[in-house]
């Protein structure tokens, strides 16, 4: 693969491998390479997707003692963080977005929408008044038209379904839940207790998988892919999507328990007896009536907006920290708002989130100790907007004082080792120089 040379490639690796607690010599193991220009955006996605696929990678050869590299390949990336747009089920293409999940029109400014899973979908309805509508678009818009931005999502969510108002990156700064997720660290690790770690030796690690969509499954699939024994769980009244199963819980085995039913939760506790990794990606608060917690065990937890502030508890999607943190503005237009060229929140947070579940595991090895681990979509936003550096004009710009006045001007691009820094004279008045050499 083409090699990428640029140190500003790695900087996004250098600051999650920190963020995870990791060793900084082991960030120069990774090899970049592959096509430029992938995953274009106003924001710098690719370097977040690149940098969470290395942090994965680093994590694994680090648990593993393994000598190599980890190479990371710019068209490899890409073509995984839109994973779910390649899927083909003998040859059908898979179903993106439900007709009621999209942008729509308020009073005051626009609302997105989540309607793919059938119970989210009635919900939005029955919060519109408009319950017999189905998958009619002209009755929502209609419905959201009259009403604003806010009001449809605090009905939407009070009714147990999902919208959220177009918000500025202003205006989600000054939010009582943007100021949390600003607070949050980017990935939480805590040491629970002082347990010794479960008896691994001899089989493959596992993983009890309870998560749904996109993020947490990534994370989990990139477990499998490792050598995990990854186990997902699903309630049989509410099954994953077929698409989304057919893309995101390649290498693991699936279940059906109802965790209601005894006989079900008897087996679901034998399971949780004898794991070493837990995995939810269920909204805060969801499961906590069931006890999870066993000594030794490894917990990752993955939410939309973080676990505490007032949307502590919700339920969310990318597309919808997407438009509630002013991504979609950033990325939009004055006429519409606008999308990340990928699900880049979720697929980033998934590779980000095998990456903690590898490093607590290998701290655990190391020192002890029951490993909770929390990741949230809305703090990897956060991530993208105000840590990751952004290309930015004015490093390749300078300013050269001269006969026409103060001129800001580009650099070169011809740079090389004893290289000239610039050039040694202004532009001059037009036709004003003699014709003839300069003297020796």
């Amino acid at each position: 693969m083409d090699e990428l040379t640029d140190t500003t490639v790695r900087t996004g690796t250098e600051l999650l491998w920190a963020a995870l607690g990791g060793d900084p010599a082991l960030v120069d193991r990774v090899a970049y390479g592959g096509p430029s220009g992938l995953l274009p955006a106003r924001l710098p996605v690719m370097d977040l997707a690149r940098a969470t696929v290395a942090v994965a990678g680093l994590a694994a050869v680090e648990r593993g003692g393994l000598p190599g590299r980890v190479r990371v390949d710019d068209g490899a990336v890409a073509t995984a963080f839109v994973s779910e747009r390649h899927l083909r089920v003998d040859g059908r293409a898979p179903v993106a977005f439900a007709p009621l999940s999209r942008f729509w029109r308020s009073s005051d400014g626009w609302v997105r929408t989540h309607a793919n899973y059938p119970h989210h979908r009635a919900a939005l309805l029955s919060a519109l008044g408009t319950p017999g509508a189905s998958d009619s678009v002209e009755a929502v818009a209609a419905a959201i038209a009259e009403r604003r931005a806010v009001d449809v999502e605090t009905a939407v969510y009070g009714a147990g379904g999902l919208a959220v108002a177009l918000r500025t990156p202003q205006e989600w700064a000054a939010h009582a839940q943007g100021r949390e997720v600003a607070a949050l660290p980017l990935v939480a690790r805590e040491r629970l207790d002082d347990a010794a770690p479960r008896g691994r030796a001899g089989r493959p690690l596992r993983v009890l998988d309870l998560t749904r969509v996109i993020a947490g499954p990534v994370g989990t699939r990139t477990l499998a892919l490792l050598g995990a024994d990854v186990l997902r769980i699903d309630p049989p009244a509410n099954p994953e999507l077929p698409d989304q199963h057919a893309d995101t819980d390649i290498g693991k085995r699936t279940t059906a328990l109802d965790l209601d039913s005894p006989s079900d939760r008897r087996a679901f506790e034998e399971l949780l007896d004898a794991a070493d990794v837990l995995v939810t990606g269920y909204r805060p608060g969801a499961l906590d009536r069931f006890d999870l917690h066993r000594p030794g065990l490894v917990i990752a937890r993955l939410s939309a907006w973080g676990d505490r502030g007032p949307w502590g508890e919700r339920r969310g999607f990318d597309s919808l920290v997407q438009v509630a943190t002013g991504i979609a503005v950033t990325e939009g237009s004055s006429d519409e708002p606008g999308a990340l060229p990928a699900q880049a929140l979720d697929h980033g947070t998934g590779y980000l989130l095998a990456a903690a579940v590898l490093r607590a595991l290998t701290e655990q090895d190391r020192e002890g100790g029951t490993r909770l681990v929390r990741l949230a979509l809305a703090r990897t936003g956060h991530w993208l907007t105000h840590t990751l550096p952004r290309y930015d004009p004015e490093r390749h710009l300078t300013r050269t004082p001269g006969p026409l006045g103060l001129l800001r001007h580009a650099l070169s691009p011809v740079a090389f080792d004893g290289g000239p820094a610039g050039w040694t004279r202004p532009p001059g008045v037009q036709g004003g120089d003699e014709p003839g050499w300069l003297a020796d």
